[in-house]
């Protein structure tokens, strides 16, 4: 009688344990959707921001898709809100010595503003600034010939100014020559006259 006492318990016992062996499986499989559904989502919402919004660190706020036509469409407005060559030069001084970059090197960089005054990028704020080869694909030469033809579209009105600005600050080499070409202002030929009949490499 004690033996099979002792077997229905110990039957008994395997099926708790089964039943807890379950109940465990059953909360890691529910853990585990609840954490799929969670990247899920944070990936849904990445998708669903905006790409074209800017960094407030990096813009000027004086400047908004309202303000165009008196701001950065207006002859002189960079000039007038850019610091001086003084103060320009120690941002400079400061990144190449942040970079390890010898002083003597220094004329093959350009003191490149993230998103250009044209655009509505911060004249000086320091986070708006960056280094970049003078020359070169990537290179600040062909980034200012890019800035001017957006400004030039924003201008016409054929791009807003948050568009452009995403333009500028995203992989803008590989958009150079689509955007280059693009007619602004009534210019047929949709090339900077400086990039009329050649794919400029900024050298």
């Amino acid at each position: 009688m004690k033996a099979r006492t002792t077997g229905a318990c110990s039957i008994e016992r395997r099926a708790a344990e089964r039943c807890e062996h379950r109940r465990d499986r059953r909360a890691r499989i529910a853990r585990a959707l609840r954490v799929a559904l969670l990247v899920l989502a944070a990936g849904s919402a990445v998708q669903r921001a905006p790409a074209r919004e800017q960094d407030g660190e990096l813009l000027d706020t004086r400047v908004t898709q309202q303000s165009v036509a008196d701001t950065i469409c207006r002859p002189g407005y960079a000039d007038a809100v850019s610091p001086s060559l003084d103060e320009t030069m120690a941002h400079k001084d400061q990144l190449l010595a942040a970079r390890g970059i010898d002083p003597d090197d220094g004329s093959s960089y350009a003191l490149d503003r993230r998103v250009p005054v044209v655009l509505g990028g911060s004249p000086d704020a320091p986070e708006n600034f960056d280094l970049l080869p003078w020359a070169g694909h990537n290179g600040e030469r062909r980034k200012e010939l890019l800035a001017t033809r957006l400004k030039r579209c924003v201008c016409a009105g054929r791009m807003s100014l948050a568009d452009a600005q995403a333009a500028i600050v995203g992989n803008w080499s590989t958009q150079y020559a689509r955007i280059a070409r693009m007619s602004c202002n009534g210019d047929s030929a949709g090339l900077d006259n400086d990039a009329a009949g050649r794919d400029d490499d900024g050298s």
